[in-house]
C-alpha cells in the first residue's frame, strides 16, 4: 500500500478541487440511499400490518446546542416520523399513505444517482488528466535524456509503455480512488448505520469480515508480479512489431517473412499464456466476494432470526429487513474494493516500467550558472577520452579547429568518427578531457546556447510527417515564407518542391517517404541553411546517394559551408579532396592528419583507404 500512496502523491495533487467535490457527492449518495431504504419500515409495516404502537408527536428540545439535544435527534425524528406516518394512514388511509411513501422513495432515489452521477461527473477531469500529465511527462523526459540511454531500450518498447503501461496506470489510479473515495465512504456510512439499527448484529458482522478480507488478500499476491512480466513481454511484442515496419524491404529481400512471423507468433504465444494467468487471478475476485457475501448474510439470518424469534428481541422484522437491506448495500462497496486491489496491483507493475523512463537521470544538463558562448576563434578538443560501458571508443584526441575551416575526418567503421563529432553538441559527455569553444568549455555553457551554436545533415536526413515549409522551418522559431524559399533555393530543393501538389505546403510522408534519398538530404540541408549556425556537422551526408543526386547534394553542401567551421565525416573521400586538414583515426585515435595530397604522399592508413576505394 505504501508504492499505492506514493502513485497518488504523485499523479493526484493537481486535481484536489475534483477530489474533494468528488467526496462530498459520494457521502451525500451515501445518506440518501440510506433514507431512501429507510422508508421500507413504513411500508412494511403499513402492508403486513405489524406495528401497534401508538405515536404521539414530541417536541424538540430549546437547547440545539447541548450534547442532550444532539442525542436525542435520532430518537425524536424516528418517532415524529412514524407519528406523521400513523396520522395519515388514520386521515388518508393505508392506500394513499402507501402512494406517498413510494413517491417519496422515487425522489429520493432520483436524488441518490444524481449525487452518484455527480461523483462519477467530478471523476472525470481526473482521469483524463492524469492519462494527459503522465504522457507529457513521458515525452518530455524522452527528449531530455540523453541518447546514451535509448541505445539500451528499445523503441518498441517505449511506445509499449507510453500506450499500454499509462492506459494500466489510468486504471489503476481510478479504481484506487474509487477504493479511497467511495468504496471506504459507503462503507463507513452503512457501518454506522447498522450500529445505529443493531449493534449486536452489526458486532457479529465485524467478527466474519476480517475472515473474508484475509482470503481476498491471500489471492491477490502474485498479481503483481505476474502483471509485470505481462507488460515487459507487451513491450517485446511492440517491440518486434516496430522492427519489423522498419525492416519490411530487407525482411522480404532475404524472403524471411515465415521467419519473423513465426518469432512473432512464439512471443505473442507466451504473452497469451502470462495473460490467461493475469486474468484468471483478476476474474476470481468478483465469485469470491459474490460467495463470501452470500455466505455472511446466510449466517447473519440466521443470527437475525434467532434475536427476532427470542422475547425481548432488540430487533424487530421490518426494522431487521432494512438491516440486511444496508448489508447487501456494502457487499457491492466490498466488490468494487476487492477488483480495485486487483487493478491497483497491476497498475503498479505498470508504473515501475513507466518509472524506468521517468525517473531515469540524465547526466548531461546544464549548469546553473552558464558561460555566454560564441565561436570567434577556435575549437579545441584537449586530451579528449571517452568509453561506452567499458571499452574506450576515443583515446587522447587532440585536435584544433580554426574557425571557417573545414575539417574532415575519416576512417573505418568504428574507429569513433561519429563519436568524436557527437560529444561537441553533448549528445554524449566527455570521460576524460574537455572540448573548448574559445576558451570556454562547452560543460559551462548551457544546451541551448551550445547547439544553437551547430547545425548537422546526417547521412540519413531525419525528417518529420508534415510538410517542407515546416521541416525547413524545424529549427527556426517564425520562419518566414521567403526565407524558407531562399534556403531551398541555396539547397537546390526548390524546383522539386513547387513541382510537388502543394508546393511548400505538400505532406512529405512518415520519414519523408514521399521523397527520393536525394530529395530528402536536400531538405536536410535546407534545414540546416535556415538555422544559419556558424559550426556546421556533415555526418556522411552523400554516401548513400546516387551520382547525380550526389552532385546536387554536394553543391548544396558547398552551398552551406561557406563562410563556416565545417567537420566533415566522409565516407567517399573524394568529397574531401579540398579540406583544410583531414584526420585519419584507427581505433580510437588520430593515427594522421594533413592535406589530402600530403596524406597520399607517407604512404600510411589514408592512402590504404583511398586504394580500398578505388578498388
Amino acid at each position: 500500500m505504501k508504492d499505492f500512496f506514493r502513485v497518488l502523491k504523485r499523479f493526484v495533487p493537481p486535481y484536489k478541487k475534483y477530489v474533494t467535490l468528488n467526496i462530498v457527492f459520494n457521502i451525500l449518495s451515501a445518506i440518501l440511499n440510506l433514507f431512501a431504504f429507510a422508508l421500507i419500515i413504513p411500508i412494511l409495516q403499513i402492508l403486513f400490518k405489524i406495528d401497534d404502537t401508538v405515536y404521539s408527536f414530541m417536541e424538540w428540545s430549546a437547547q440545539p446546542l447541548s450534547w442532550d439535544w444532539w442525542k436525542s435527534v435520532p430518537e425524536i425524528a424516528q418517532n415524529n416520523f412514524f407519528w406523521f406516518i400513523n396520522n395519515l394512514v388514520d386521515t388518508h388511509g393505508g392506500s394513499y399513505t402507501l402512494i406517498a411513501l413510494g413517491i417519496g422513495l422515487i425522489i429520493m432515489t432520483l436524488l441518490k444517482v444524481l449525487a452518484m452521477y455527480m461523483a462519477f461527473y467530478t471523476m472525470i477531469p481526473i482521469r483524463t488528466g492524469v492519462v494527459r500529465d503522465v504522457r507529457n511527462q513521458i515525452n518530455r523526459k524522452i527528449t531530455e535524456l540523453p541518447l546514451g540511454f535509448f541505445s539500451e531500450e528499445r523503441k518498441g518498447d517505449i511506445i509499449a509503455r507510453v500506450s499500454g503501461d499509462v492506459n494500466e496506470i489510468e486504471a489503476s489510479i481510478m479504481n484506487s480512488l474509487d477504493m479511497l473515495f467511495k468504496n471506504p465512504i459507503l462503507i463507513i456510512i452503512y457501518l454506522a448505520a447498522m450500529f445505529i439499527v443493531s449493534w449486536q448484529l452489526t458486532a457479529f458482522v465485524f467478527i466474519l469480515l476480517p475472515v473474508a478480507g484475509y482470503v481476498m488478500g491471500k489471492i491477490g499476491k502474485t498479481l503483481k508480479k505476474r502483471s509485470l512480466l505481462g507488460q515487459t513481454q507487451w513491450g517485446a511484442l511492440m517491440s518486434q512489431i516496430e522492427e519489423t515496419l522498419s525492416g519490411l524491404r530487407i525482411i522480404k529481400a532475404f524472403n524471411a517473412e515465415n521467419k519473423i512471423q513465426k518469432r512473432f507468433e512464439q512471443s505473442n504465444e507466451t504473452f497469451r499464456r502470462t495473460t490467461n494467468r493475469i486474468y484468471r487471478r483478476q476474474q476470481l475476485a468478483h465469485p469470491m466476494s459474490e460467495f463470501l457475501g452470500t455466505a455472511t448474510i446466510v449466517v447473519i439470518l440466521w443470527y437475525g432470526g434467532t434475536l427476532i424469534l427470542g422475547n425481548n428481541s432488540p430487533i424487530d422484522a421490518p426494522t431487521f429487513i432494512y438491516y440486511l437491506v444496508i448489508f447487501y448495500s456494502i457487499i457491492n462497496p466490498a466488490k468494487e474494493l476487492s477488483k480495485a486491489t486487483y487493478a491497483i496491483q497491476k497498475g503498479l507493475a505498470s508504473v515501475e516500467r513507466v518509472d524506468k523512463i521517468l525517473k531515469a537521470e540524465s547526466n548531461i544538463k546544464s549548469p546553473a550558472n552558464p558561460k555566454q558562448i560564441s565561436l570567434k576563434s577556435e575549437i579545441e578538443y584537449r586530451d579528449v577520452w571517452f568509453r561506452y560501458q567499458h571499452e574506450w571508443i576515443l583515446k587522447g584526441i587532440n585536435l584544433r579547429i580554426k574557425k571557417g575551416r573545414t575539417i574532415a575526418v575519416v576512417g573505418q567503421s568504428g574507429s569513433g568518427k561519429s563519436t568524436l563529432v557527437d560529444l561537441l553538441p553533448r549528445y554524449y559527455e566527455v570521460e576524460k578531457g574537455s572540448i573548448a569553444i574559445d576558451g570556454v568549455d562547452v560543460r559551462d555553457a548551457s544546451l541551448y546556447d551550445l547547439r544553437e551554436l551547430i547545425g548537422n545533415v546526417n547521412q540519413e536526413a531525419i525528417l518529420f510527417n508534415d510538410t517542407f515549409f515546416n521541416n525547413i522551418a524545424f529549427g527556426v522559431d517564425r520562419a518566414t515564407a521567403q526565407e524558407v524559399e531562399d534556403a531551398a533555393r541555396i539547397a537546390n530543393a526548390h524546383d522539386f518542391i513547387m513541382a510537388s501538389e502543394n508546393g511548400y505546403d505538400t505532406n512529405i510522408g512518415d520519414r519523408g517517404g514521399k521523397l527520393s534519398g536525394g530529395q530528402r538530404q536536400r531538405i536536410s540541408i535546407a534545414r540546416a541553411i535556415l538555422k544559419n549556425p556558424p559550426i556546421l556537422i556533415l555526418d556522411e551526408a552523400t554516401s548513400a546517394l546516387d551520382t547525380e543526386s550526389e552532385r546536387l547534394v554536394q553543391e548544396a553542401l558547398e552551398n552551406l559551408m561557406l563562410n563556416r567551421t565545417t567537420i566533415v565525416i566522409a565516407h567517399r573521400l573524394s568529397t574531401i579532396r579540398n579540406a583544410d586538414e583531414i584526420c585519419v583515426m584507427h581505433e580510437g585515435e588520430i593515427v594522421e592528419r594533413g592535406k589530402h595530397d600530403e596524406l597520399l604522399a607517407t604512404d600510411g592508413y589514408y592512402k590504404r583507404l583511398c586504394d580500398m576505394q578505388k578498388f
